[in-house]
């Protein structure tokens, strides 16, 4: 068994007394204070979550723009020099790979987030197919490169207060570079928390002293566990869940972000398959209306029929109850459904994703 990876701030969360936990090969701090106490801070004040363990792809050159578009599913073409996009990479069967944050930081310029768990194969797989190209250069930087989120109501405020101030101007999926607390900086204003935030990227070497300087104005460390309620919360996939190998972004819900009318990329024509015939599966959000608690791989029923999968579920900090994302047969998805809990059959009601959107009047940086 191999060991464990550890971010460049790791002793940072030992001396913190966080619990750790396995996360795609990643010794990672799942919780400090508590989920609970983590997760309210970040809906109604600030949190800064260690996201290090995430990948860097760069891909720079005249012919950056055409590699992405071939990898992609949404259109990067539609980037402006200081934007971001969420967006997906399939396999050809249309099959995903990753879904990833694509931020372009150059008329030529390229940068993938990818998600820990899928680094290795992400850069692989981009490199396969365009490593050879003359003109284009890419570089994994995942070794090299910290990154933290910065998650809450009161964010913009704070990263305004500590010199920040071009991270708070920026609009929503937009990025730049800048410096915050002394050192240069990569920032967007993008999240996985259903609130305001900011992501920052910066050199391994100082992220320890980012850290301290946040938390030092009051920002607390938030783990693994709560970013894991918030983004449900939020109906936001995670890969390995309600995306994988086996499930197209048009099963989870993300056809919004593949553009099939703009050009070939790899799945395209699986996708367009698909789409004609209708994807046989559909994410759809469901609440329990029984007592329970739904959690990943209990299944979904439509009288005592096996109709689906619980792929992501909690019992919502924010809500006060019972919610699950489920991948279930298309044509199921407005039956009367339970999910199977122990061997009980407990009623749920199909609810509109988000299960939580944050308010937008009344507070600060929203």
């Amino acid at each position: 068994m191999s060991e464990l990876r550890r971010t460049p701030l790791y002793d940072r969360h030992r001396a913190a007394d966080a619990r750790f936990v396995d996360f795609g090969g990643w010794q990672m701090p799942v919780q400090y204070r508590g989920l609970l106490q983590e997760h309210e801070a970040v809906r109604e004040a600030v949190g800064v979550f260690d996201v290090s363990h995430m990948g860097e792809i760069e891909v720079e050159g005249e012919g950056a723009l055409s590699l992405c578009q071939s990898l992609t599913t949404n259109d990067a073409a539609r980037l402006s020099v200081g934007q971001a996009q969420y967006t997906v990479w399939c396999a050809e069967d249309g099959g995903t790979i990753d879904d990833t944050i694509l931020y372009r930081r150059g008329p030529n310029r390229f940068l993938f987030c990818v998600n820990a768990s899928n680094a290795a194969t992400c850069a692989s797989w981009i490199l396969e197919r365009g490593g050879h190209a003359a003109d284009v250069r890419i570089s994994d930087r995942s070794a090299e490169t910290a990154l933290l989120a910065v998650q809450g109501p009161r964010a913009a405020g704070l990263v305004a207060d500590a010199g920040g101030s071009w991270l708070e101007a920026l609009g929503r999926f937009a990025c730049a570079d800048g410096e915050l607390f002394g050192h240069p900086v990569f920032g967007a204003r993008t999240g996985y928390t259903g609130e305001d935030g900011f992501e920052i990227f910066c050199a391994a070497g100082v992220v320890g002293e980012v850290w301290d300087a946040l938390l030092a104005r009051g920002v607390e460390p938030i783990g693994l566990g709560a970013r894991d309620t918030l983004r449900l919360e939020a109906g936001l996939a995670l890969y390995g869940h309600e995306l994988s190998r086996d499930i197209s972004p048009l099963e989870a819900g993300l056809g919004w972000a593949v553009k099939l009318d703009r050009g070939d990329f790899v799945g395209r024509a699986a996708l367009e398959a698909q789409q004609r015939s209708g994807p046989p599966r559909r994410l759809i959000g469901l609440a329990l209306t029984d007592k329970g608690i739904a959690r990943e791989g209990y299944p979904v029923r439509a009288g005592e029929q096996v109709v689906g999968v619980v792929t992501s579920g909690t019992r919502s900090p924010t809500l006060k109850r019972s919610v699950a994302l489920a991948l279930v047969a298309a044509e199921s998805v407005d039956a009367d459904l339970s999910i199977e809990i122990r061997g009980r059959a407990a009623a749920a009601e199909r609810v509109q994703r988000p299960f939580y959107r944050r308010p937008t009047k009344g507070r600060n940086g929203t």
